[in-house]
């Protein structure tokens, strides 16, 4: 929902915290969930720093998640509640896998594209069960990965997080 961006943004940085350059985690260098990478694409210039990425103005990290995640994943057209989890999920592990996850969850075809198919079977789902549906999904296909046992707790951590959020927006 277009009024839910803000609140959905607040989230999720609380859970993306500030500054980080871990060992295990092949993004390297991040600010508030942003990569350096990402923030160099986004802005087109290759030269940025990690310093530069450190000082990233807060309408900057709006405007960037704004355009990279919550309008791909078409936060706008979802419901309360599953916007913000999809979103959420699209910053910790892409768009496309988040929407095809989700598409799971919903029974359609997941393709990575959030399409009008899509869109009308979350449409009739029942919201709390396509969330703990999610959610299920979710925490499978963390455990599948290598750095798992890295990250691992705090993964789980926040997706149980983001269930009990997302199903008071839900309610």
């Amino acid at each position: 929902m277009i009024e839910n961006y803000k609140d959905s943004l607040a989230h999720v940085l609380k859970n993306e915290g500030g500054f980080a350059i871990l060992a295990h985690d092949p993004g390297g260098a991040t600010m508030e969930g942003i990569t350096l990478e990402t923030y160099r694409e986004w802005k087109r210039n290759p030269h940025l720093t990690a310093e530069d990425l450190k000082a990233i103005p807060d309408q900057e990290v709006h405007d960037l998640y704004k355009e990279l995640f919550w309008d791909k994943i078409r936060g706008d057209d979802l419901p309360r509640g599953i916007d913000y989890a999809i979103f959420d999920a699209s910053v910790n592990m892409g768009c496309g896998r988040a929407i095809k996850l989700l598409q799971e969850a919903a029974g359609t075809l997941p393709d990575g594209v959030l399409g009008l198919k899509t869109l009308y079977a979350i449409s009739q789902a029942d919201h709390k069960t396509l969330m703990a549906d999610f959610t299920a999904i979710k925490i499978t296909f963390y455990k599948s990965l290598k750095t798992f046992a890295y990250f691992g707790n705090g993964w789980l951590n926040r997706v149980s997080q983001v269930q009990i959020i997302a199903d008071g927006m839900i309610a």
